[in-house]
C-alpha cells in the first residue's frame, strides 16, 4: 500500500475515531479551545528597571555631567574604561553610550547625542542586543591573544549599520598580559569609526599603558538613602508596599550595588505573597539579620557588663534565623556609629541616621568613653574572625559576649595608670589599692610595655657610671654599623675588648670568628678614621662582649620596672599580663648609657661657678670694665 494514502490529506479534515481511543479518549470529545496566547516571560526588576538614558543613571552624577559635556562640545574620546563594584551601571552605561553614538533620531536625520531617543532602528537594536556594529565581550571567556587578534581584525571593517562601530570588553582585567599588549596599538589609535569601551571591577589589575589611553570613569556605591528611595520607586510601579525600615534593611544589604540590591527587592516582594507588603520583619529573616533595637539591647547589655541580658538577646536573635557571626556585624556597625557618636555629639542631629540610634545611641555614647568603645571594636572585630573558623559558631559568638562583659568590670589602662600615678586607689574591677609616685620632674624616664602597649613610665635609679674602655669599644663596633654587617655582627658578639688606646687595640676574639677578623678591623678603622691602627689578639679575658653588655644593662631595667609601684598594680589587676620590654629613652642603640667623659674631656669643659657664688649683675660687670 501506498504510503501516502497513510497520511491525512491536504486541506481535508481527519476522520473521527470510531471508538474510545488508546487512552479512553471519548468519540464524541468536544473540538478543543482556542489556545491561549502565552504568557510573556517574567523579567527580573533588575533587567525589567534597567536604566536607558544617562538621567536614569543614579549616583553617578559627576559621570553624567561630564558624559553630557563630553557630547555637547564634539570631545567625545575613542576609549573609555569604566571601573567600580558590581552592579553599579558599568555595563548599561556602555550601552547607552553605544546608542549615543549611533542615535540618527526619529526623523533619521539626527546625530551624536547625549539624550538617545529609544525609538530610531539605530537605538531599537541596541537595546535588543542585536546591532550588528555594537560587539559585547566577556573578557573573562575570550582573554586570550587569538580572540584579541580576531577584534583586531574586525577593526578594518567600516560599520554595517550604524554610524560608529562599539566593542565592549566587560571584565577587560581578565585578559592575559599578551592580550593586553596585542590590544595596546589598537586601543591607541583606533579608526575614526571605532569606540571601546572597557568595563572592570578590579583596576587596580589593568596595566598602565591600557589606563593612559582611555578616559577613566569611576562609578561611586550609590549611598544608601538613594537606593531605598530608588527601591521604593519601584516597588509602587510593581504594586507593592514596602515599609521604610524594610527598604533600608535592604539597601544596607546591597553594599552600594543597585543590580544587587534589585535582586534582593524582588525576592522580597516574592516573599510578600498575595497581598504584597514587604514587611521589616519578612526583609529581616529573609536576609537572616536580627533586629536593630536588639542588637543594640546587645551591645548595651554586654558595654555595662550585663551578660545574662547578653546572652538572652543573642538567644532570642538565633531563634529568629539570625547568624551568629552576622549578630556580631551588627554589633560592629552598632559600635561604630556609637564610637562616632562620642567622638562627634553633633552627629545626633543628623537626619539620616534611624530615630532609634539618634536617641537612644547617642544616650548609650554619652556614658561611654572611646577608649572603651574601641576595646570593644578590637574584641568584637577578633570575635567574629573566631567565630567563622569555629566548629560551633554559637558557642563562639557566646565566648566573644563572655570576654565583653568581663572587661566591661575593668577600666581602660589609661585610666589605671591616671589614678595610679595621681595616687587614687585602683578603680573597681580587680587588684587591690595601689599608689606610687609618678615620674620625677626632670629625671630621665624608663617606659614599660605589658603585652604590647606601653603602661608605665619610672624614673631610673642611678646608674653606675661606664668603665672608658666599654664606652671606647662601643665606638669602634659602631664604626661597621651598615657598612659590614657581617664584620660588625661578629664585632658585637665574639670579640672581648682587652685594651683599646688609639692606635693600638687588644682584643679577645672567640673561637666561632673568622681568622682575618683582626685583619678587617684594621682595614676599617684605618677607612674611617684616616689613621693607620694596630690590632693586637691577646690571650686575656678582656671586658664583656658588646652584645653581653646590652643584655645586662636591658635586665637591670626590667629589674626595675617590675618592681615600680605602677607596674605592679598593673599585673596585679590584670592576671597573666607579661613585662615584655623597657625601653630607656637616653641610651643608644645597643641598649647603652652615653659614656662618661674621660679624664681628659673634663679637664677640658668650661668652668662653672660654684653654687653657693654670689649673683653677678649688670651693673657689677659694668664696674669691673
Amino acid at each position: 500500500m501506498p504510503s501516502d494514502l497513510l497520511a491525512p490529506q491536504e486541506g481535508l479534515p481527519e476522520p473521527p475515531p470510531d471508538g474510545p481511543g488508546l487512552f479512553g479518549d471519548s468519540p464524541a470529545a468536544p473540538p478543543p479551545a482556542a489556545a491561549e496566547a502565552p504568557a510573556a516571560p517574567y523579567r527580573v526588576l533588575a533587567r525589567k528597571y534597567r536604566p536607558q538614558a544617562l538621567d536614569d543613571l543614579i549616583g553617578q552624577e559627576a559621570l553624567v555631567r561630564v558624559l553630557r559635556n563630553a557630547f555637547a562640545r564634539g570631545r567625545v574620546h575613542h576609549a573609555f574604561l569604566l571601573t567600580g563594584v558590581r552592579g553599579v551601571g558599568k555595563t548599561t552605561t556602555a550601552r547607552i553610550i553605544a546608542r549615543a553614538l549611533n542615535c540618527v533620531g526619529p526623523d533619521g536625520q539626527g546625530g551624536p547625542t547625549a539624550d538617545p531617543c529609544g525609538v530610531c532602528p539605530e537605538c531599537r537594536a541596541i537595546m535588543a542586543d542585536r546591532h550588528p556594529d555594537v560587539v559585547e565581550m566577556d573578557a573573562a571567556s575570550n582573554r586570550g591573544i587569538d580572540d584579541v587578534r580576531e577584534l583586531r581584525e574586525a577593526l578594518r571593517f567600516r560599520p554595517a549599520q550604524g554610524r560608529q562601530k562599539v566593542f565592549i570588553l566587560d571584565e577587560v582585567h581578565m585578559l592575559t598580559e599578551q592580550a593586553f599588549n596585542a590590544l595596546l596599538k589598537s586601543l591607541e589609535e583606533p579608526p575614526p569609526s571605532i569606540t571601546f569601551i572597557l568595563a572592570t571591577t578590579e583596576l587596580r589589575k589593568v596595566p598602565v599603558t591600557i589606563r593612559s589611553r582611555c578616559q577613566t570613569f569611576a562609578l561611586r556605591r550609590v549611598p544608601e538613602e538613594t537606593l531605598a528611595r530608588h527601591f521604593a520607586r519601584i516597588a509602587g510601579l510593581e504594586g507593592a508596599q514596602a515599609e521604610p525600615e524594610a527598604l533600608a534593611m535592604l539597601a544596607r544589604a546591597a553594599d552600594g550595588s543597585v543590580r544587587d540590591g534589585l535582586s534582593l527587592l524582588d525576592q522580597a516582594i516574592a516573599l510578600a505573597g498575595a497581598d504584597a507588603r514587604v514587611s521589616a520583619e519578612s526583609v529581616r529573616d529573609m536576609l537572616g539579620l536580627a533586629d536593630r533595637s536588639l542588637v543594640l539591647d546587645l551591645v548595651e547589655a554586654s558595654l555595662r557588663g550585663d551578660l545574662a541580658a547578653a546572652m538572652a538577646r543573642l538567644g532570642e536573635a538565633h531563634e529568629c534565623g539570625a547568624e551568629p557571626v552576622t549578630v556580631l556585624q551588627d554589633m560592629l556597625e552598632q559600635i561604630h556609629t556609637l564610637s562616632r557618636f562620642a567622638a562627634i555629639p553633633t552627629l545626633k542631629d543628623d537626619p539620616a541616621l534611624p530615630e532609634a540610634e539618634r536617641t537612644r545611641g547617642a544616650e548609650l555614647a554619652a556614658r561611654l568613653s572611646v577608649p572603651a568603645l574601641t576595646r570593644a571594636w578590637q574584641m568584637v572585630l577578633k570575635g567574629i574572625e573566631e567565630v567563622n573558623a569555629a566548629p560551633d559558631r554559637l558557642a563562639a559568638a557566646e565566648m566573644v559576649l563572655i570576654r565583653l562583659a568581663h572587661v566591661a568590670e575593668m577600666p581602660t589602662p589609661g585610666d589605671i595608670l591616671k589614678r595610679l600615678a595621681e595616687g587614687g586607689a585602683v578603680p573597681a574591677g580587680g587588684g587591690a589599692p595601689a599608689s606610687g609616685p609618678g615620674p620625677a620632674n626632670g629625671a630621665p624616664v624608663l617606659r614599660a610595655v605589658v603585652n604590647g602597649a606601653p603602661v608605665a613610665e619610672a624614673a631610673p635609679a642611678p646608674a653606675p657610671a661606664p668603665l672608658a674602655a666599654p664606652t671606647e669599644w662601643r665606638s669602634i663596633v659602631a664604626l661597621a654599623h651598615g657598612v659590614s654587617p657581617l664584620l660588625h655582627a661578629h664585632l658585637l658578639h665574639d670579640v672581648h675588648p682587652v685594651r683599646v688606646a688609639p692606635p693600638l687595640l687588644e682584643i679577645r676574639v672567640r673561637p666561632q670568628a673568622p681568622r682575618d677578623l683582626g685583619a678587617k678591623l684594621s682595614a676599617l678603622l684605618e677607612e674611617r678614621t684616616g689613621r693607620r691602627w694596630t690590632v693586637a689578639l691577646s690571650n686575656e679575658p678582656g671586658g664583656p662582649t658588646l652584645a653581653e653588655q646590652s643584655a645586662t644593662a636591658e635586665a637591670g631595667r626590667r629589674e626595675m620596672a617590675r618592681n615600680h609601684p605602677l607596674v605592679l598594680a598593673i599585673l596585679d589587676l590584670f592576671p597573666g599580663a607579661t613585662l615584655e620590654a623597657v625601653r630607656d629613652a637616653d641610651t643608644d642603640a645597643y641598649g647603652l648609657k652615653p659614656a662618661a667623659p674621660s679624664e681628659e674631656e673634663a679637664d677640658a669643659l668650661p668652668d662653672f661657678a660654684p653654687p653657693d657664688a654670689e649673683p653677678v649683675g649688670l651693673d657689677d660687670i659694668a664696674e669691673e670694665d
